[in-house]
């Protein structure tokens, strides 16, 4: 009898993990979440930010930072800057970001663009944002 009881716990952990497993992992590729992005006439500084996002960033963040499906839109409410400050662009490209907001990957950190850059990509991003109405 006491190996019965062992037997339906081990099975009981086992439906509990395989069923967090499927609400953590989703299932198949990740949608593509996209936005139409009006773009701007553009600063100096986000002219070469826009230079550097078509080198390194648009094959994830897709065309004028909309999204793609290997990953999100930046023009987005989620990037505000009241929520994610110019900042936390800089440390994601310097560190990485673990995925939090979005059905994608973790983002790998990118070494081969320096702190300028991401600053001008930010400064691209925000001219984007805001002639699309997030702030």
């Amino acid at each position: 009898m006491r190996s019965f009881h062992i037997l339906m716990v081990i099975a009981a952990v086992g439906i509990v993990v395989s069923l967090g497993l499927q609400l953590l992992i989703p299932a198949g590729p990740p949608p593509k979440l996209t936005v139409q992005v009006t773009e701007p006439a553009l600063s100096a500084e986000a002219a070469r930010g826009k230079a550097t996002f078509e080198k390194f960033c648009r094959e994830c963040h897709g065309p004028s930072a909309g999204g793609s499906d290997q990953g999100p839109p930046l023009v987005h409410r989620i990037y505000h800057p009241d929520h994610h400050a110019d900042g936390a662009f800089l440390l994601a490209v310097r560190n990485g970001v673990r995925r939090h907001h979005w059905p994608f990957g973790d983002m790998p950190p990118r070494p081969e663009v320096s702190q300028a850059q991401a600053a001008e990509v930010a400064r691209y991003v925000r001219e984007l944002q805001q002639a699309n109405g997030i702030f």
